[in-house]
């Protein structure tokens, strides 16, 4: 499988990555896209992936999975008020 990286920055970019051991033919099975996505919570980590995934599928088609890049809290007066994740989603491209 051929992935494509979307990395979310001022300009951002797009990366090929070749899978060791595969050949050209095999490749083009199938394509991916990976899209960097933020989710908010007032509960929890659990459920900020939870709502990321849920809407990336509502939005995206053929979604396969996520990977959490990142894990950040809003305080104030000392109290956490936002759970906040960063996910790499991988989402099939259609044919």
């Amino acid at each position: 499988m051929l992935v494509l990286r979307t990395v979310m920055a001022s300009r951002g970019s797009r990366t090929a990555v070749r899978i060791p051991g595969k050949s050209m033919e095999d490749d083009m099975g199938s394509i991916a896209r990976v899209t960097t996505i933020t989710a908010r919570s007032e509960k929890s980590f659990e459920d900020a992936i939870e709502q990321g995934v849920a809407r990336s599928n509502e939005t995206l088609r053929n979604v396969t999975g996520a990977w959490v890049k990142e894990q950040k809290v809003e305080v104030a007066g000392g109290n956490i008020k936002n759970w906040m994740v960063t996910l790499e989603v991988t989402f099939v491209l259609d044919d």
